[in-house]
């Protein structure tokens, strides 16, 4: 097989980095780093494969690498590439699903579990010493059993969500996509436990409204003040998807009017959080850094497919994970 150019533009791990370097000749270069930048610029127009994550891959990028064939993402969100533009020059699109569905869908429920029963808020207390006597219903938290979860998105991560809320929880379970998900085909287990229900009935009747939408056009500030209105008066948002698909003004007026009791967030509209934002030590918020598939064992495999699909694509063979760019 001929030996082609991959530009690795985030470190891999050392395993999936000789892969590559068997089969390839393989420039790593971050140009997140000011130090690599010059040699990522150098390697860019020579390159066959680009494989990394968390940085733009936009139409100037791409009209600087003329050979290229195929991108490689270790992510599943694709919102950092411009589509259109790899979809008019034939360029493959690979990423990560499936491999990181059950470790983000932990993360978003310890986000749920820990708005509700005030965990953070309560562990700060007694790491400040202020936990001289027992708690009163001020500090009192709330119940996440048997309670109402409402998915914004149904996708294999909201239908893992839905399957420790359901079968762990007991909670009843409410989900808005555009269009009903076929359970007894995707997710037997849920058949009867998780209802398609149209948007503003499920806002209604949610206690805990957790949002897992991807980042397009039509998402972008999807979640603003009129979603936030329709919410349950003292009910929880979560936000485990894309944090530009939510109005974060309109949020935080959420809270401060007490519509909501609480929010917990993963992700954010700038990454990472401004030290200004108000969001970061909002008393009602509890935020994490974009974790939720930051575990060793799901970062390797998200690293191992997307090593996996760009040897396979370069060689002339079908990825195991393309993303239909003809669908942006």
């Amino acid at each position: 097989m001929t030996r082609k150019n991959i530009l690795v533009f985030r470190e891999l791990p050392d395993d999936q980095l000789a892969r590559l370097q068997a089969a390839h000749e393989v420039t790593v270069a971050n140009p997140r780093i000011d130090a690599q930048r010059a040699s990522f610029d150098a390697a860019l127009p020579l390159a066959h494969g680009l494989i990394g994550s968390s940085f733009p891959i936009d139409d100037a990028l791409l009209a600087r690498a003329p050979l290229l064939e195929v991108v490689s993402s270790v992510s599943v969100g694709v919102d950092n590439y411009a589509l259109a533009a790899l979809h008019a020059r034939d360029i493959l699109l690979c990423h990560t699903p499936g491999v990181l569905d059950e470790t983000v869908a932990d993360t978003v429920f310890a986000l749920l579990m820990a708005t509700s029963r005030r965990v953070v808020e309560l562990s700060n207390l007694v790491r400040e010493g202020r936990w001289t006597k027992n708690i009163g219903e001020d500090l009192f938290g709330f119940d996440v059993h048997g309670k109402t979860l409402g998915l914004l998105g149904f996708g294999r991560i909201g239908q893992a969500i839905a399957r420790r809320a359901s079968l762990g929880f007991g909670m009843p379970v409410l989900y808005h996509t555009r269009r009903p998900v076929d359970l007894a085909a995707q997710a037997p287990e849920l058949q009867g436990r998780a209802l398609f229900t149209a948007r503003d009935e499920l806002l209604a009747r949610a206690d805990f409204v957790v949002a897992m939408l991807p980042l397009s056009d039509s998402t972008r500030d999807m979640i603003d003040a009129s979603v936030f209105d329709a919410m349950k008066s003292g009910a929880i948002f979560i936000n485990g998807g894309r944090g530009a698909t939510v109005r974060e003004d309109a949020l935080l007026a959420a809270l401060e009017s007490g519509r909501l009791r609480a929010a917990g967030l993963d992700v954010f509209a700038t990454e990472p959080l401004p030290d200004e934002s108000p969001l970061r030590t909002h008393p009602r918020v509890t935020p994490l850094p974009h974790i939720g598939s930051a575990t060793h064992e799901t970062r390797h495999a998200m690293a191992e497919l997307a090593t996996t699909n760009l040897l396979r694509a370069l060689a002339g063979e079908r990825p195991l994970a393309v993303y239909d760019t003809a669908s942006a």
